[in-house]
């Protein structure tokens, strides 16, 4: 057998068989659940979800059409959360807002206010395929109100491109199971190796930052 099985998903081991088998009872619409939230904040990168949501259209459980529907409709609702904030509360009280929520980090909110002064409208388009940008980069935009039209087509065109490539990259891995079943280990690894990494620059950043601030 070559695609992959929904029955075959109990073996996968750790976080990577947890999340394979959690999007497998979500179906389609918690991808695009759980990319809206990613967008908004990242509890789970979109690069662990949606190559496991391809994985899991080869089995049938979901379309894999679907899946990128969905995930680009949440990264789209995400985004025009972000705009409504940075819309209504201008650039600097919304990035001192954001910058309190877990994982995110004023560092990154002002990289992504300062490409989008650098690029213009374009950084809403070539800022989807960046990571660390893609979705922050939402708030200078509507900060500067963006007209709403241009930034919900360039939104969804730069979205559905990433969202897409990440979705078929794990389409094929899916042909393929017996290499996911026997890496899993090593997948597991290297994703919390890289949640520990996140989490440790986060909180090295912030300890400088406060140090910083005192000395002054």
């Amino acid at each position: 057998m070559t695609d992959a099985d929904p029955g075959r998903l109990g073996q996968l081991d750790g976080l990577t068989g947890f999340a394979a088998r959690t999007l497998d009872l979500l179906g389609e619409g918690g991808v695009g659940l759980l990319i809206l939230l990613e967008t908004v904040f990242p509890p789970i990168p979109s690069e662990v979800i949606l190559p496991l949501a391809g994985f899991l259209s080869t089995a049938g459980s979901m379309h894999l059409a679907l899946v990128v529907l969905a995930a680009t409709g949440g990264s789209l609702a995400g985004a025009l959360a972000l705009y409504a904030a940075g819309a209504a509360l201008g650039r600097e009280r919304a990035i001192r807002l954001l910058a309190r929520i877990p994982l995110l980090d004023r560092d990154d909110l002002d990289a992504a206010s300062r490409w989008f002064v650098r690029h213009g409208g374009r950084a809403v388009l070539l800022g989807r395929l960046v990571p660390g940008i893609r979705s922050l980069i939402s708030l200078p935009a509507g900060a500067e109100r963006m007209p709403l039209p241009r930034f919900v087509l360039f939104t969804t065109v730069g979205s559905a491109a990433w969202n897409g490539a990440l979705i078929l990259a794990g389409a094929a891995l899916g042909r393929h199971f017996e290499l996911v079943d026997r890496y899993s280990g090593w997948l597991d690894a290297a994703l919390v190796a890289a949640v520990a990494l996140a989490i440790g620059a986060l909180v090295v950043r912030r300890i400088r930052r406060s140090r910083g601030g005192r000395t002054q």
